[in-house]
């Protein structure tokens, strides 16, 4: 798993807002920033963030909890994220899902231990019709069976080693 990030938080945090203003609704924004520059947003993140934004701690640290896209642990560097609507329910989603979590070799909510893949679930990514389907951080997938993700995950495999 990915090694904890020790930096000066209060500076991070300080250019980001300064790009991204110091109101609430620059909250979003910014841990969208965090976890696109570190691939989540640690605790001591959301401390300066809450400080520069006025905000409690709690705020900060639900807004991450609420938003399936945002998280304060790290994460693998390919995150595995699984739809999981009526429409890819009803086309195999639990198949696939199975398929997913042999083929990385860890259960959903679990990072590897090399840290290169995360599995999880999500809400729609806008793709109901092609269920089921996944996202591998941006790449989206669709009309996905358990048989094609041995080779979806190969080829993130071949990536991570190429890393």
């Amino acid at each position: 798993m990915s090694a904890r990030i020790d930096m000066d938080w209060n500076s991070v945090v300080a250019d980001i807002v300064a790009s991204r203003g110091d109101g609430q609704t620059a909250l979003i924004p910014i841990l969208q920033d965090i976890q696109l520059s570190y691939g989540y947003v640690p605790a001591e993140a959301q401390m300066e963030i809450a400080k520069a934004l006025n905000l409690s701690g709690a705020r900060v640290s639900e807004v991450i909890s609420f938003y399936s896209f945002l998280t304060d642990e790290p994460q693998g560097k390919f995150v595995f994220r699984l739809c999981q609507t009526i429409s890819c329910e009803m086309k195999g989603k639990e198949e696939v899902g199975r398929a997913l979590e042999s083929a990385l070799g860890i259960s959903f909510g679990e990072t590897s231990e090399d840290g290169l893949f995360s599995l999880e679930f999500t809400n729609c990514i806008g793709m109901c019709d092609q269920p089921p389907a996944m996202l591998v951080n941006d790449d989206v997938y669709g009309d996905l069976t358990p048989e094609g993700i041995a080779e979806i995950v190969a080829d993130y495999r071949r990536k991570g080693d190429e890393l």
